[in-house]
């Protein structure tokens, strides 16, 4: 079974003036299974202006601890339907970077009604996996994510 190791997860999204805060926060809850101990999820809501002057909270979430990591990759690959995974799979090049992290980015909306449905467009959950490979290569991470995904 390949598993995929990774450092750390991070989840960011934006919440606008027009959004509810309280559901956006559920859309990211989408991620983060329950098992996940309150103590592993560094959470931070940091308050900006766009580019119009409008009020934007930025929303960050980080699990770091290694079992929290483990549990969440292994329920981040059940969120993903067999559609979504071909489609990272397709385009991985893109989605990992030279420093080993990979981007997925997620509908904001579905993803509030429980549903993680891969998404390109601005208002979106992104999640970025630093992946744990060796040789730390972007060759190498793209080669683990390929067979955790395909498994």
């Amino acid at each position: 079974m390949a598993k995929l190791q990774a450092h750390h997860v991070r989840l960011t999204t934006f919440i606008h003036a027009t959004e509810d805060e309280d559901k956006v926060l559920e859309a990211i809850a989408t991620f983060i299974p329950e098992e996940i101990d309150e103590d592993d999820v560094l959470f931070d809501v940091e308050e900006t202006t766009g580019f119009f002057g409008n009020p934007i909270k930025v929303v960050n979430v980080e699990i770091k601890r290694s079992k929290a990591v483990r549990t969440f990759l292994k329920n981040f690959k059940e969120l993903l339907s067999e559609e979504d995974k071909k489609y990272i799979l397709g385009n991985l090049d893109e989605k990992v970077d030279d420093e080993g992290m990979l981007y997925i980015r997620f509908n904001k909306q579905k993803a509030y009604l429980g549903e993680a449905k891969v998404d390109e467009g601005a208002d979106v959950v992104q999640v970025r996996i630093k992946v744990k490979a060796f040789p730390m290569r972007k060759e190498s991470v793209v080669k683990a994510v390929k067979e955790w995904l395909e498994e």
